[in-house]
């Protein structure tokens, strides 16, 4: 089975992910910033939608990915809110200074999630050793990777994400994600051998550009279509 998780930044796009077919959604506050932890009203609206599974974004702020202790407790409370607000998985990404995966914070904040699934989100297209990041990621226990494959757009990212998927090896889910359109939703899957994918799936609504599910239905059905 193929998923389309659907990046939305309030609830307007949330609702239109669950109409246009996704089966998830990631939700997040600011996308004009690459997206802030969404406040606990946009996350109780978002779960009151049926037959959508909810991922929130955890991260305090804009910028780099490398956090004080200060700013890892911010998340790792923000963690246990989305949980008791009944979020499905929460997605994360610490990284240190050199460009790997900050594993110790990444493990602590993965304790506050325990029961939930939990995604690596994009910053690890800015660590320096994909390959190792992996497994790294792998034995923290994650249930997934967003990535682009290191790229401006998954679409450029197709030649990383096909080799972390085959080293994945069914270890954890590559999810790619960054550009994904109607057009090139299929390809990416069909030359990664990935099996989920992630956009926004946009357009502009009086003057406001919110999920279109139109967009998300077409993406879905496209890659329902996929031998």
């Amino acid at each position: 089975m193929r998923i389309v998780e659907v990046c939305a930044g309030d609830i307007q796009s949330a609702q239109a992910a669950a109409q246009g077919g996704a089966q998830r959604i990631e939700l997040c506050a600011a996308l004009e910033l690459d997206g802030l932890t969404p406040s606990a009203g946009l996350i109780e609206a978002a779960r009151a939608l049926p037959n959508l599974k909810l991922h929130v974004l955890i991260r305090p702020r804009e910028g780099n990915f490398v956090y004080d202790a200060n700013e890892v407790e911010i998340m790792y409370n923000d963690i246990l809110l989305a949980k008791r607000l009944g979020a499905d998985g929460v997605v994360i990404g610490a990284l240190t200074w050199d460009g790997d995966i900050d594993v110790n914070t990444c493990r602590h904040l993965i304790e506050a999630a325990e029961g939930m699934q939990v995604t690596f989100h994009r910053a690890f297209d800015q660590c320096n050793d994909p390959q190792k990041a992996l497994e790294e990621i792998i034995s923290l226990g994650c249930t997934r990777i967003l990535t682009s494959g290191q790229k401006a757009t998954a679409e450029a990212g197709i030649p990383l994400l096909k080799q972390l998927v085959d080293q994945a090896n069914g270890r954890i889910i590559i999810m790619p994600g960054a550009g994904v359109n109607t057009e090139n939703a299929w390809r990416i899957l069909h030359e990664t051998g990935a099996t989920e994918i992630h956009g926004s799936f946009r357009s502009d609504q009086k003057g406001r550009m919110i999920t279109d599910a139109n967009i998300v239905n077409e993406v879905v059905e496209s890659i329902n279509d996929m031998n």
